[in-house]
């Protein structure tokens, strides 16, 4: 498969660029294979696709405010994208532009915060190592941005729409767009109705949203992503599984996160790693 067979025209004023209100009014598009229609509806209609017995599979992780901006030591300014957390003070980033970041440079985000290039990956991240006094989690809640995607303009006015309302443990650098128009009151709904939800963890980073350069697509080198699958949902995906019950993962990671570690027969072990699925 060649890079230009997906290639498809998106006109620029059809890109939403602030959130629907509330969550689930936003629209949704049902594709039926078995006669290939399509119809328009909102995201709450999901109610009548779903059925009792249904295993939903949500990915719980959380998106920190990880772009930040940096001065170099002669006046430059850098944008700084974090993506992987490697230890206490040392992180993975994405560095624009990369030629300021050599190895040993030091740069200021704040009084609080600064960092030294540490190491260069492979494919050009750059490995700094942070120094701050007290929580990283408060210093960056003060000096850091949510990282939107470049093609939202907007300002984002509740940074908690960048999202989802059952989002849990710190770590993404950017959202699992899927999940966001799901509610609280309409989560309740699927419950009565029957719909089980299982919530699995992969933290989205570089691999996700970066562009495919490569001609050929399975060429394309995916970055790694953090991934857990606690004995839990294991147990809830699994049982689903046995009793012929469909498993409905919700966006890409929570896919992502599944073909990871699913044997031949679907079923998967409570675990933790890295993925480069593409």
């Amino acid at each position: 498969m060649k890079r230009q067979d997906f290639y498809y025209d998106l006109p620029e004023e059809r890109i939403a660029q602030t959130p629907a209100e509330p969550r689930d009014s936003s629209r949704l598009l049902v594709y039926n294979r078995r006669d290939k229609s399509i119809t328009d509806k909102h995201f709450f209609d999901i109610v009548d696709y779903l059925q009792k017995g249904d295993l939903l599979v949500v990915n719980n992780t959380k998106v920190i405010p990880a772009r930040m901006y940096a001065k170099t030591q002669h006046g430059g300014v850098v944008e700084v994208l974090l993506l992987k957390r490697h230890d206490l003070k040392v992180w993975e980033v994405l560095m624009r532009p990369g030629k300021k970041g050599k190895i040993g440079v030091k740069m200021t985000v704040s009084d609080e915060l600064s960092f030294t290039v540490k190491d260069i990956t492979e494919s050009g991240e750059r490995i700094i190592e942070f120094e701050y006094e007290g929580a990283f989690e408060d210093v960056l809640s003060r000096v850091g941005t949510m990282p939107l995607p470049p093609y939202i303009k907007e300002k984002l006015e509740n940074e908690e729409r960048y999202n989802t309302v059952y989002s849990k443990v710190n770590g993404s650098a950017a959202a699992p767009t899927a999940g966001l128009h799901f509610t609280d009151e309409l989560l309740k709904k699927l419950q009565d109705k029957g719909v089980e939800k299982a919530e699995v963890l992969l933290h989205v980073g570089l691999g996700t949203f970066r562009p495919v350069s490569e001609e050929i697509i399975t060429d394309h080198k995916m970055h790694s992503e953090y991934y857990e699958i606690s004995e839990d949902a294991a147990q809830k995906i699994n049982r689903a599984k046995k009793e012929g019950r469909r498993v409905i993962a919700v966006g890409t990671t929570s896919v992502r996160t599944l073909e990871s570690v699913a044997d031949e027969n679907g079923l998967v072990k409570a675990c933790s790693g890295n993925t480069e699925i593409f």
